[in-house]
């Protein structure tokens, strides 16, 4: 697993995609739910000279701190930064941070509620 790195006791369940490109952290007492995607890098859409497929990528490192509990079918972007004790509700889209002890949902990810 290039450019990923997880801690301790963590749970990745089926289905998940997790794209090191750009590096990953993962801490220690972490679950991310089947169907999630973990991201380190976006397209770009500059040149438009040629299609978007092959315009240059950014690469954006992730990080997930521990004890984060990623629901079934959320979508963490590159460059985000989940800090710990945060649970992410399924479906959710996560781009930016994402305070310490708090409960996120929707898309984009909003903060819900403390825990």
């Amino acid at each position: 697993m290039d450019g990923i790195s997880v801690g301790n006791n963590i749970s990745i369940h089926a289905n998940c995609y997790l794209d090191g490109a750009g590096g990953i952290d993962i801490g220690d007492n972490v679950s991310i739910a089947h169907n999630s995607s973990i991201l380190s890098f976006e397209h770009t859409a500059n040149l438009l000279d040629l299609p978007i497929k092959y315009n240059p990528v950014i690469y954006n490192h992730t990080c997930i701190c521990s004890d984060v509990w990623v629901g079934c079918g959320v979508r963490i972007i590159g460059g985000s930064y989940i800090h710990s004790r945060v649970i992410v509700a399924a479906g959710s889209v996560v781009r930016g941070i994402l305070d310490e002890k708090s409960l996120y949902a929707g898309v984009p990810a909003k903060r819900v509620k403390s825990i």
